[in-house]
C-alpha cells in the first residue's frame, strides 16, 4: 500500500508545482508559503478529528515532539525556498532540482536511521544527482 501512497505523493507534489507557479503570481513566496500551510492546517486537523485520532494527541512524547517540531521547521524552511525559486524560475527546472532531496534523504536515511541502501536505490539516487548537476549547468 505504501507505494500507493508514494505515487499520488507524487502527483500531487507535481500538482503543487503547476498550481504554485500559478498562484504565485503577483504575491512574494512568504505570502504564498503562509496562505498554503493555513490550508495544509485545516485539512490535517480536520482528518485527524474525522477519524478520532486526535484521542492520540496524549500518546505523543517529548522526543516525539521534538523531531516532528525540528521536522515542521525543515518543512516550512523547504516551502519557503521553494516559493521563492518558483517566484522567479521555471518549474521545469524547480521541480527537479527541489527532487535532489530524494537522494539527500536516501544518503541521511543510510547514515542517521542506518537503513540498507540496495543497489537500484543507489543507482537511482546517482541518477537523480547527475541529472539536478545537468539542470544547474
Amino acid at each position: 500500500m505504501w507505494k500507493f501512497y508514494a505515487i499520488l505523493s507524487a502527483f500531487f507534489a507535481a500538482a503543487t508545482a503547476i498550481l504554485a507557479k500559478i498562484g504565485i503570481k503577483g504575491v512574494s513566496g512568504n505570502l504564498a508559503t503562509a496562505v498554503r500551510t493555513i490550508i495544509i492546517l485545516f485539512i490535517a486537523w480536520g482528518i485527524i478529528l474525522v477519524t478520532g485520532e486526535v484521542r492520540e494527541l496524549k500518546t505523543l512524547t517529548r522526543n516525539n515532539l521534538l523531531f516532528l517540531g525540528l521536522s515542521g521547521i525543515a518543512t516550512g524552511l523547504s516551502w519557503i525556498f521553494y516559493f521563492k525559486a518558483l517566484e522567479t524560475g521555471e518549474v521545469s527546472k524547480v521541480a527537479p532540482i527541489d527532487k535532489l532531496s530524494v537522494a539527500i534523504a536516501l544518503g541521511l536515511a543510510f547514515l542517521i536511521l542506518k537503513e540498507p541502501i540496495e543497489i537500484k536505490t543507489l543507482i537511482g539516487a546517482t541518477l537523480i544527482i547527475a541529472g539536478t548537476i545537468v539542470i544547474i549547468l
